[in-house]
């Protein structure tokens, strides 16, 4: 039972008549999602060809909504016009949007996200490479190609860290990974996902990936202590990120003494997870931690 998405996610893009749309809608057929249309204003009634199979676009989300009965979608657009566009798909009732889109100002963040919060739409980003369940689906910008399936649960606020560590942890294979995604206000948060990986059945280990900045992490920590069972493995980057400074993400900045690395941590080890000093180290942690479940149920 995948995270959030599954085999027969319907899928919507937002934005796919635009450059990063069209090569990603490409990759994300490939990969096996269902992709029903796309949504472009202005455009209704035209097609993308892609693998010589035409898919249609649709002018808005409510006009695609009504005509493929789609529950997914996800955000290519840029960033003046990404509030519209999440707005359009909470309109629409859409179950799921993904927001792949960076550089969203946080007032427009804060507005879509209010309105989908009370609509009853998850929002997954903004700025984040979206979520895979491998051999299933595939929604956002994700390599499908780095990791098959298996029974590890991913949670990352790194896009790039993610790929790494399904790279890394290639021979265990992955139940679902979530970018989360890294800007000062998420729709989705650790929380969320930690707790749909513990309520999945099919998901024995959990890892998570933070960054410096904000408390995210520290909250994260707190949870897990009360509310998860499986074992978590963590890792946090930025130890050596200078006060002062974003590093990648607009999140990922560290002021005064709250946001740093050390601090997040010594909250996780207190809370009984394992952090690993490198994405390397820590996929080890996690070997280990498959390596003793194995034993213990054998």
């Amino acid at each position: 039972m995948p995270v959030f998405i599954n085999a027969s996610s319907r899928v919507l893009v937002q934005g796919m008549t635009g450059r990063e749309g069209r090569k990603h809608t490409q990759r994300m057929i490939m990969s096996g999602t269902r992709i029903l249309g796309g949504v472009t204003p202005g455009k209704s009634g035209e097609s993308v060809l892609f693998e010589e199979d035409p898919v249609p676009v649709f002018g808005s989300m409510a006009e695609a909504v009504a005509a493929t009965g789609a529950d997914v979608s996800v955000v290519f657009v840029p960033p003046k016009f990404a509030k519209a566009a999440v707005l359009e798909a909470v309109e629409a009732e859409i179950g799921l949007c993904v927001v792949i889109t960076e550089g969203i100002p946080v007032r427009d963040s804060i507005e879509f996200l209010t309105a989908a919060r009370a609509s009853g739409t998850r929002v997954i980003g903004p700025n984040c490479p979206g979520l895979i369940s491998p051999g299933k689906s595939n929604v956002g910008i994700i390599p499908a190609h780095i990791s098959g399936q298996g029974r590890i649960g991913l949670v990352s606020k790194s896009g790039t860290l993610t790929y790494q560590m399904m790279y890394e942890l290639r021979d265990h294979g992955f139940s679902t990974a979530v970018g989360i995604g890294g800007d000062p206000v998420v729709g989705t948060t650790h929380i969320d996902v930690l707790q749909a990986f513990q309520d999945d059945p099919d998901t024995d280990i959990i890892v998570m990936i933070g960054e410096i900045g904000g408390d995210a992490e520290e909250r994260a920590a707190d949870y897990i202590a009360a509310n998860i069972t499986k074992p978590v493995i963590g890792y946090v980057a930025g130890f050596t990120a200078p006060p002062g400074r974003t590093m990648g993400h607009a999140g990922a900045i560290i002021t005064g003494s709250a946001g740093t690395a050390a601090a997040k941590k010594e909250a996780l080890e207190a809370s009984g997870v394992l952090v690993g000093e490198t994405p390397s180290l820590t996929a080890q942690l996690v070997r280990d931690a498959i390596a003793e479940l194995r034993s213990s149920r054998s």
